[in-house]
């Protein structure tokens, strides 16, 4: 069987929805063999391998243990979805304190374990801020750590495919920007339905001005619905859309839509945050976002909500003053 690499790929939180899930789409699509499945849980992480090993992957060399050392060890590419999960009536908000920590000693054990990483996905919510406490603590080039910030877009996507009745590869270029919460930036000026730009189509008969704020709302609280529906927080998704950041990084086809990215741009500054990206082999860069007046100040919000929560992890002296960020990490100016 054909692999992409051989090089070893460590995801974190196996034994979870999401880490299990990205195991198996792993190897479903062939980036590696290698593929080492880290959990504090060991039970269930066990019963994750078991399931991997069943599904009889050919030449796949699969390994699992509660070691963050071992598993670590010797990793090119590393997924973590190590976060504790957002469960009904949370915003991703509320998961700040205790996943920022996680972050944190995530960050430490890269930097300790696995220096030369190539590339870090940080899937776990908020995502933006544990990804930057990630960046800061590793020590690893800000092109080196990415995070998941594609849900947006794609649910932008699905809201405009169930409201106009067509295939979804009749919508081009969907995009949201900024935080991947409820402060993001939806943009239309982007996105062509049959060719025809959204922006023009809005106020129209086609789309009234109610039924645009309405698919924005939809994909704002696109999370939420996922968990009024199945009783628990997405996880095929997330799984699905991050591997493919990872089989970018790896050299394989272009990741197709925004991720979460360190930006220090003059513009906005020492933050993660969705921008117009391209992930590849020499790891993730960003352009700046182009939108109409309406759409530039709901970015400028959504990036003025995310240094709220940066400030709030600031001040639990999880992370230390942006003045000092230089010294925890040489990388970052």
């Amino acid at each position: 069987m054909n692999y992409l690499t051989d090089k070893k790929l460590t995801i974190v939180g196996a034994a979870g929805m999401i880490g299990s899930n990205m195991a198996q789409t792993a190897l479903m699509m062939k980036l590696t063999p290698n593929i080492c499945l880290y959990d504090p849980y060991a039970p269930a992480l066990e019963g994750v391998a078991e399931e991997m090993l069943q599904c009889g992957f050919e030449g796949a060399n699969i390994t699992f243990t509660s070691n963050i050392k071992d598993a670590l060890t010797g990793a090119d590419y590393v997924v973590s979805s190590g976060g504790a999960a957002r469960k009904a009536g949370m915003t991703r908000e509320d998961l700040l304190k205790g996943n920022a920590e996680i972050a944190a000693q995530f960050g430490k054990d890269l930097r300790n374990y696995c220096p030369n990483v190539k590339h870090v996905v940080v899937v776990f919510n908020p995502a933006d801020i544990t990804g930057l406490i990630t960046l800061l603590y590793s020590g690893l080039k800000p092109s080196q750590v990415s995070t998941l910030a594609a849900l947006d877009s794609t649910r932008l996507q699905n809201e405009l495919v169930k409201y106009f009745k067509i295939p979804a590869s009749e919508i081009k270029n969907c995009r949201t920007y900024g935080g991947h919460g409820e402060q993001m930036a939806v943009f239309a000026s982007t996105t062509t339905i049959k060719g025809s730009a959204l922006s023009s189509l809005i106020g129209s008969e086609q789309l009234p001005e109610a039924e645009w704020k309405e698919i924005k709302q939809k994909v704002i609280q696109g999370g939420k619905h996922i968990i009024d529906l199945r009783g628990r927080s997405s996880f095929q998704s997330p799984a699905y859309l991050s591997i493919e950041m990872i089989a970018a990084a790896m050299g394989g086809a272009p990741f197709r839509w925004p991720a979460g990215v360190y930006v220090h741009s003059g513009k906005f500054n020492h933050i993660m945050m969705a921008m117009e990206t391209a992930i590849t082999k020499d790891g993730i860069s960003y352009k700046e976002v182009k939108g109409n007046a309406t759409e530039e100040k709901e970015l400028e919000s959504s990036y003025e909500h995310l240094c709220k929560l940066r400030d709030e992890v600031i001040a639990m002296g999880i992370i230390p003053p942006i003045n000092e960020w230089h010294k925890l990490n040489s990388n970052i100016n």
